[in-house]
């Protein structure tokens, strides 16, 4: 648990676009609150892959959601059960059943409409809230920690100049 508040910490604190950051957050989201092996959970990867998502926020984002994810499970089901149970998508339901491709997202498992629905749902939301916090912390908490005396002592010791000097800590 520690070491995943120091990745997270790590993350917060870098020089990283907050943008990347929160899309790192909402495709962990999307991949975290739906079962994991699925074929739009490949999509997921694939777009973090591709685009420039900070992958440190993903897969930090990917072990909270996940862990969330059974919290919300019984959510997921009645959300999917209204979905696959409503008349008017009836129609739509079973055309996509009947194509061969449809049947391998495994769409008519409830959990896994519903959390895929509902993950998508508070895609944007989670992006637009992120980045503001993102943004906060870094303008707001980061800036106080910075100007306290013990970061300073800090900063001055050769601990943190050998620290600095590490390819993988932000050195050269």
């Amino acid at each position: 648990m520690l070491r995943l508040i120091a990745r997270l910490l790590r993350v917060l604190n870098s020089e990283t676009n907050p943008g990347q950051v929160s899309l790192g957050f909402c495709f962990a989201m999307v991949a975290g609150f739906t079962p994991l092996w699925n074929v739009h959970n490949l999509v997921v990867l694939l777009l973090v892959l591709i685009l420039r998502v900070n992958l440190s926020a993903f897969l930090i984002g990917l072990a909270v959601f996940s862990g969330f994810a059974f919290l919300l499970d019984p959510v997921f089901h009645w959300n999917g059960m209204q979905m696959l149970n409503a008349p008017s998508l009836e129609g739509l339901w079973t055309s996509l059943y009947n194509s061969t491709p449809w049947r391998f997202t495994r769409f008519n498992n409830t959990v896994v409409i519903g959390s895929l629905v509902f993950s998508l749902a508070l895609f944007f939301p989670l992006y637009f809230l992120s980045n503001v916090l993102i943004l906060r912390y870094r303008a707001h908490v980061l800036a106080w920690v910075e100007k306290t005396r013990l970061m300073q002592f800090f900063k001055a010791s050769k601990v943190y100049q050998m620290y600095q000097s590490l390819p993988q800590f932000g050195g050269h």
